[in-house]
C-alpha cells in the first residue's frame, strides 16, 4: 500500500471575475521511503497542492489519502516545513523541539526522549539551552527539521524550506537535510524553484505545467554513486543532462502560456533563485 496516494486532485478557486482553475487532475503515488521534488513555473499551484496534502486545503474534486486513509484535515502522519524556521525566540532550542509535542498534547516520556536523542544525533545537544537568535540559520533550519521529525511523521512536505538561507549555507543545509531524512527513512515531498535542488535531492522530480498545472512529466532521478549526497550529486555528468532537461521542459512550458517566453512576467525557473 502506498504512504501517499493523491487522485484526481483538482483545485478551482472562486471570485467576482469568475472561477480560476488551479490544478487539474493531479494523480501521483509515493512509497515508504521516497524522495521526490516538485517544480513548475511560479503561480502554477506547487503551494496549493502541499497545502491539500496536508489537510489545510479541501480540494474541489480528488482526494488524498494517507496510507489508505483519506486525508480531511491536518493529519498527524504528516509534517510540514516551511520557508521560514519559525523558531519561537523566548523558548530554548530544546523547548522550540518540543513545541509540537506540546500542542498535540503528546509529550510523553517516550517521545520527550526522541527528541533529545534527535538533539543528540544531529549535533545540536550542546546548544540545547540556547536561544534561537544564538544559531546561525543552517542550525536554525536543522532544528527546525528536528521540531517537525519530534512528532514522528511519516511524510514530511518541505515547501521551498532552503529558499531563506543563502546560496553556501543553503549548499550546507541541503545536506544536512537529505542525511537526516534519509536516515530517518521519511517519505518526503519538497516543493523548490531550484532546479539543481531537485535533482540532488529528489528519487523523481515531478514537473506540472502553468496554470491550471497538470503533471508533464514524472523524472526518475538516478547517479552512479556508491552514496549519495546531494554535493557529490552535483560532479556527476548526469547531473547536467538532468538540469537540461528540466531546464527546456520549465522553459518551453511558459513559451506555451504566453507568447513572450515568460509566465506573468516571471522568467523560467532558475537554478540561481
Amino acid at each position: 500500500m502506498a504512504v501517499l496516494s493523491v487522485e484526481g486532485v483538482r483545485q478551482v478557486y472562486q471570485s467576482p471575475a469568475g472561477e480560476t482553475v488551479a490544478l487539474q487532475d493531479i494523480s501521483f503515488t509515493m512509497e515508504k521511503g521516497d524522495f521526490f521534488s516538485l517544480v513548475g513555473p511560479s503561480g502554477c499551484g506547487k503551494s496549493t497542492l502541499l497545502s491539500i496534502i496536508a489537510g489545510t486545503l479541501r480540494p474541489t474534486a480528488g482526494r488524498v489519502t494517507v496510507a489508505g486513509e483519506e486525508v480531511t484535515g491536518p493529519n498527524p502522519h504528516i509534517g510540514y516545513m516551511l520557508q521560514q524556521d519559525n523558531l519561537l525566540e523566548w523558548r530554548s532550542i530544546r523547548q522550540n523541539v518540543l513545541f509540537g509535542l506540546e500542542i498535540r498534547h503528546q509529550l510523553t516520556p517516550e517521545l520527550r526522549d526522541r527528541a533529545d536523542h534527535l538533539l543528540e544525533t544531529y549535533g545540536l545537544a550542546e546548544f540545547a539551552n540556547s536561544r534561537p537568535s544564538q544559531l546561525s540559520g543552517g542550525m536554525r533550519q536543522r532544528v527546525a527539521l528536528i521540531r517537525t521529525l519530534a512528532v514522528g511523521p511519516d511524510i514530511l512536505l518541505l515547501d521551498e524550506a532552503f529558499s531563506a538561507l543563502d546560496y553556501q549555507t543553503r549548499m550546507e543545509v541541503t545536506e544536512d537535510v537529505y542525511g537526516i531524512i534519509r536516515r530517518e527513512q521519511v517519505t518526503a515531498l519538497m516543493v523548490t524553484h531550484d532546479i539543481a535542488e531537485s535533482i540532488c535531492m529528489g528519487d523523481q522530480v515531478l514537473i506540472l505545467s502553468p496554470r491550471p498545472a497538470v503533471i508533464r512529466e514524472t523524472l526518475p532521478i538516478t547517479f552512479d554513486l556508491p552514496v549519495r549526497t546531494p554535493l557529490r550529486c552535483r560532479g556527476c555528468p548526469a547531473f547536467a543532462s538532468y538540469f537540461d532537461h528540466i531546464w527546456k521542459e520549465l522553459g518551453m512550458h511558459e513559451t506555451d502560456s504566453d507568447p513572450s517566453g515568460s509566465l506573468a512576467g516571471e522568467s523560467p525557473v532558475s537554478a540561481a533563485e
